[in-house]
Formats: C-alpha cells, sequence, structure tokens
C-alpha cells in the first residue's frame, strides 16, 4: 500500500531480479541503475514508463561495485570500488561510518577493481565499455560530470584514509587520467599527517556538483565545502562549514543554485530508528562563497512515526538538475529513506514546505546485505527527467517510475 499525496505511481521494476539500487541516470529512453550488493549496472527500457523493462545488465568484476554512475553525451561513467560490505561483513554499520575507509576496511584478501570505467552507449541498451582507470586504493564512490573535459569524484588512494576530491581529465574517454588532488590535511597518512577531528567521525569527501567556477562539496563529519575550480586541475578551498557536532555530520548532497545564490546540503541519515538523532537537509545562502551562512532547513517529513517504522528514516540524496533533466531553483525532491520521496518548494528561502511526497510500498525481501536490515521502504536516489517523470530507486524494493500532478 502507498501513501502519496499529489505524486502517482506510473511503473515499477525489481530490475531483473537485482532490486537494490543506488544512483539512477535516464538517458535516450533508457534507465541506468547503479546496484549496491549486485555489483553491476541494470538497463531499463522506460519508453513505456507503465511496462519498464529490463534489457540488460552490465556485470563488474568480482567483488566489485558500480554504485554511482554518471550519463551525458552519448556517455556512461561508473565508479568502480571494492564491495566494503560484501567484502568486510561488518558487524554493525556504524563500523563503517563511524572510522575512516582504511581503518574499518581491513579484509582485502580477496580481489576487486579499482578506478572508473567508460562506456559508449551508441546503443543505449547495450552499454560497450571503451576505457578504464585503475587507482591503486579501495577505489571512487561517487563522480560528478555533466559533459566537458574534467570529472569531479571521491576516491581512496592507498596512504590516504579515506575518500579525497579528484580531477579526472577526459580529453580522451579511452584512457581518462587523474591529474589534479585535493584534501584536508591529516587525511595522507602516508604523507605524515594526522587527523585534527575527534576519533569517531569519518572525513571523507562523499561528492562534489560544480556550478561555473565553484565546488560544492560533502564530507560526511567533515561538513561543507566551497571550492575555487578557476583552474579546475587545482582545486582551492574557498568556505568550510561543518555543523558536526552538535549534529550528527554524514554530509552527504550538495545542490548549488547558483542563480539563487543558494546551496541545498543533505545530512545523510546513517542510523536505524533514528538512533543518532534526525538528520536534516540545510538551505544555505552562498552570494558570498568565502562566507556562506545557513538560513532554513527543509521541514522533516511527518504523517506517521518514521523513527519505530523501522530502518533509516531521513534524507539520502538530492535530484541534482543535471541538463537535460528536469530543472528547478525553486522545487527541491529528495529521498528520505522510509519516508519515500519528497518534494519542498523552497520560492521562499527561508520557509521551505512540503508540497508532495510519495512513500513505495514495502519490498518483497531483503536483499541489503547490511547489518540490521529492515523489510522497510528505503528510497535512495531520485532522478527527475525533463518530461516530469520521476524516477526513484530503493534498497531492496526496485525502480518505482512516478508523476508529480505539481
Amino acid at each position: 500500500m502507498t501513501n502519496a499525496h499529489r505524486i502517482r505511481p506510473l511503473g515499477h521494476t525489481d530490475q531483473g531480479g537485482r532490486p537494490d539500487g543506488v544512483q539512477v541516470m535516464v538517458a535516450k529512453g533508457h534507465a541506468y541503475v547503479g546496484h549496491m550488493f549486485s555489483d553491476g549496472i541494470t538497463v531499463i527500457d522506460v519508453a513505456d514508463p507503465r511496462a519498464p523493462n529490463p534489457v540488460n545488465f552490465v556485470a563488474c568484476p568480482k567483488n566489485t561495485r558500480a554504485s554511482h554512475i554518471q550519463v551525458h553525451d552519448g556517455l556512461l561513467l561508473a565508479v568502480n570500488a571494492a564491495n566494503v560490505w560484501a567484502l568486510q561483513q561488518y558487524e554493525k554499520q556504524q563500523d563503517y561510518f563511524g572510522k575512516s575507509l582504511a581503518d574499518s576496511f581491513d579484509r582485502r584478501d580477496r580481489g576487486f577493481a579499482a578506478g572508473m570505467r567508460v562506456f559508449d552507449l551508441t546503443d543505449p541498451a547495450a552499454p560497450r565499455e571503451i576505457g578504464f582507470m585503475q587507482v591503486d586504493g579501495i577505489g571512487l564512490h561517487r563522480i560528478w560530470w555533466v559533459g566537458g573535459r574534467y570529472a569531479y569524484a571521491s576516491a581512496h588512494f592507498e596512504g590516504f584514509i579515506d575518500h579525497i576530491l579528484v580531477v579526472i581529465d577526459l580529453a580522451d574517454p579511452t584512457n581518462p587520467k587523474i591529474v589534479g588532488r585535493w584534501w584536508f590535511p591529516g587525511m595522507h597518512r602516508a604523507g605524515g599527517e594526522t587527523p585534527t577531528w575527534p576519533d569517531g567521525q569519518r572525513w571523507a569527501l562523499h561528492h562534489m556538483i560544480t556550478a561555473g567556477d565553484l565546488g560544492y562539496a560533502a564530507w560526511r563529519d567533515g561538513g561543507f565545502t566551497i571550492m575555487d575550480l578557476s583552474d579546475p586541475i587545482a582545486p582551492k578551498l574557498r568556505a568550510h562549514r561543518n555543523w558536526a557536532p552538535p549534529f550528527a555530520g554524514g554530509t552527504h548532497t550538495p545542490l548549488p543554485l547558483p542563480g539563487r545564490g543558494l546551496a541545498v546540503v543533505a545530512d545523510e541519515a546513517t542510523s536505524n530508528r533514528c538512533t543518532k538523532g534526525l538528520a536534516y537537509t540545510w538551505v544555505l545562502d552562498v552570494r558570498a562563497p568565502d562566507n556562506p551562512v545557513t538560513i532554513a532547513t527543509l521541514p522533516t517529513p511527518r504523517g506517521e512515526d518514521f523513527c519505530a517504522k523501522g530502518g533509516k528514516f531521513g534524507p539520502h540524496n538530492l535530484h541534482e538538475n543535471r541538463p537535460g533533466s528536469f530543472q528547478s531553483e525553486e522545487l527541491i525532491f529528495a529521498t528520505y529513506h522510509n519516508a519515500g520521496v519528497r518534494v519542498f518548494d523552497i520560492a521562499t528561502a527561508h520557509e521551505p514546505k512540503e508540497v508532495a511526497h510519495f512513500i513505495p510500498p514495502p519490498p518483497a525481501r531483503i536483499v541489503d546485505i547490511r547489518p540490521g536490515a529492515e523489510l522497510v521502504t528505503q528510497s535512495t536516489d531520485v532522478f527527475v527527467a525533463a518530461d516530469g517523470r520521476i524516477y526513484v530507486t530503493d534498497t531492496n524494493g526496485g525502480l518505482s517510475i512516478l508523476a508529480f500532478d505539481g
């Protein structure tokens, strides 16, 4: 049974029996879903949104996941990294979220691929690999590329404690190369650096989105930065803000709204049943890039006791206003784990309000291999196409295609 307001279901697929999904991209009548646990990418024909049809599965090397992808200009970029949840078999999820990746992931006796793969989408149903960039480390996590020469990604290299910012040159897509790096002092252990932040915090780049000559970056417990990209291969720090503590951290997705001088920044809910407290999505005034100021939070979903419902409750991802997709600086589409997908109106930036939501039904089974997984909706990523259709993935429940009556 669904719980919805101003959003209607159109279609659903279990992604060919691989219902775990993270990032979803849509182009040329096809959805591309990077998996959390299934170690690959599913291609789904969505020309008829009421009957989405999985048509291909692009497998990763063994023990390797491609949870995050980018699609633009007829290319698909896919991260490769160790499937840490399968290889490490953490006793509890906080072992992953509460310490650096290099320290929490120490079971590396089984091989995996680390780097980035490039696929040609001349045939959108059959991605064809044309390039691979290998890195020496645990691999890439997220990536941002909307055309042009450079992509920006979070990557772990041997000698570093966690993911840092890297710049990837795509002048030749068959031979991508890392040409720039940036990290917080304290992250380069092999260089003699030691963290200045408290034990129990994980400072690591999760994701950066660019707008013009600026990069807006989320650093998990390390907070939020604005980077100067006027020299695109030599990022420089413009500003750093961190609200953890007093809040729980987990800063996850930054969404710049450059036309309004705003940024919307989501902190990931990382604990089941709100045991670390509520996580929030922040609205920042970034008109002065050297002095970003928090001016509001998006309202926390109401209507039921989401903390008692099971699983995680709170922000995960935001629709990113990519070229070719639906773009708005007033409507924000966000996934909130067991509270589904939410739409917020921030036309008045200091007073955001929720205007629509959709909570998919619980999944049929659990494929999430992380400790403490529960049989409950866990909406993960959201992509809104230019025609207004909403594509939402779930940790266990497959891909939902929705229509917004807004």
